[in-house]
């Protein structure tokens, strides 16, 4: 897999995408990004902003396994993992996988589930595995979450903890659309009825599971220099010394975002990572990650503006 080949590839991934999915041109490429730097995505906006369609979409251009789990109030973590039941006729147990066991599963309204289902998948996204009945279950390489949920109706919902919400390498948040990207939308579907698993059906698979892995490979040979890590420290360190945020970033967190600006800088067919990477990257890696600190709720500031005030402060290298 060289550059160019990549180029090529993302290229026709944003394509069959964008097919169904319009003027979400910016998270699609950051959804790409996670997948080739082995990370989740948790994708948060109002209904109607198409969050699930763009998570089928994303699976339907994968030659990949593809699992959905609809999170509800009452879903248990066998629901999700899968569960050994009897088998009469042989006298043993026998292991009825859940929808974890998938290479890319939608995990659909997270924050409707109770933290005890929700903690049944701490595991799969750090290790790639689940224990079920003491027996360790292998996910495979390619296993990716890509979760969604609702900022807007909290009734009957359980926020997700901060050690989940660190497993996920971005948090996306998608807005209604522009006027004109609204009017195209409307006018793709006026003459059809508007079935999520209709559209994907038509898209064409452009990226199997041994082409991914040679892009991860070409991913992880992009040289980031000590300047460019040092600046990636020199971020995470201010959100723990910053006075609007009462607990900042993690060494995870840092890792991450080497990882992702890896990922970014193949993309745009370089072999080496940029500030402009980085800065890039900055605040959908770290908006989930920190937790604002009383003077800033009071002023009401978001993670988001907080973070893009550091990136100001700390000097990028030349």
């Amino acid at each position: 897999m060289t550059l160019e080949a990549l180029r090529e590839r993302t290229d026709a991934l944003r394509t069959e995408i964008g097919r169904t999915v319009l003027g979400q041109d910016d998270i699609i490429d950051l959804l790409l990004i996670a997948l080739f730097a082995r990370g989740h995505v948790l994708l948060e906006g109002p209904p109607g902003t198409a969050k699930t369609l763009l998570a089928r979409s994303f699976s339907a251009a994968l030659a990949l396994d593809f699992g959905r789990i609809q999170f509800t109030p009452d879903l248990m973590p066998g629901d999700v993992l899968g569960t050994s039941i009897f088998d009469f006729r042989t006298n043993a147990f026998v292991l009825t996988k859940g929808p974890v066991f998938s290479q890319v599963l939608l995990a659909d309204e997270i924050n409707r589930a109770p933290p005890k289902t929700q903690a049944a998948l701490l595991q799969a996204m750090s290790e790639r595995m689940v224990s079920i009945d003491g027996t360790d279950h292998s996910l495979g390489r390619e296993f990716i979450v890509v979760a969604t949920q609702n900022p807007i109706e909290q009734q009957g919902t359980y926020p997700l903890p901060e050690a989940q919400l660190d497993r996920f390498l971005f948090k996306l948040v998608i807005d209604f659309p522009p006027e004109d990207i609204e009017m195209a939308i409307l006018r793709q579907h006026a003459d059809k009825p508007l079935e999520a698993g209709m559209e994907t059906a038509t898209l064409s698979k452009v990226l199997d599971s041994a082409t991914l892995e040679e892009t991860r490979a070409l991913v992880d040979s992009i040289i980031l220099k000590d300047d460019i890590l040092a600046y990636i420290l020199r971020l995470i360190r201010a959100t723990r010394q910053s006075s609007e945020i009462a607990f900042g970033a993690s060494t995870r967190a840092a890792d991450a975002l080497a990882s992702a600006a890896r990922a970014t800088a193949a993309l745009n067919g370089r072999d080496y990572a940029i500030p402009d990477d980085v800065k890039r990257l900055f605040v959908p890696a770290l908006r989930h990650r920190i937790v604002l600190g009383p003077a800033a709720e009071i002023e009401g500031r978001s993670p988001a503006q907080v973070l893009e005030n550091i990136l100001n402060q700390i000097e990028a290298p030349r």
